[in-house]
């Protein structure tokens, strides 16, 4: 309750100075912005339910993990990146991709 009293005196602090008020900020809240900070930086999913102490990695995931539209175009944005690289990967090398066209069933 100690660090909740300090975040909230501290918002009250600045809502009086600005305009644009800000919400309360709980402990609990950071413990949310944590998980879903590691989350986007790639970090391992049963990594990350060790770090919040979650015996379920749905609560990891389903709980305190959240992520919007943005994270999901960002993630479709770096596989179009990875398959552009992979091309001209094998455009460097020569080389034809294997296909699934090139085996027979016998």
């Amino acid at each position: 309750m100690h660090w909740e009293h300090r975040f909230n005196h501290m918002v009250k602090r600045y809502n009086e100075i600005y305009r644009v008020q800000m919400p309360n900020i709980t402990p609990h809240v950071c413990r949310h912005t944590y998980c879903s900070n590691m989350a986007k930086s790639s970090m391992n999913p049963k990594t990350l339910q060790y770090l919040m102490g979650h015996s379920d990695i749905g609560v990891t995931l389903n709980t305190y993990t959240h992520l919007g539209l943005e994270d999901a175009a960002d993630e479709l944005k770096r596989m179009e990146d990875l398959e552009i690289a992979r091309k001209e990967l094998e455009k460097a090398k020569g080389e034809k991709p294997v296909s699934q066209k090139m085996f027979r069933a016998i």
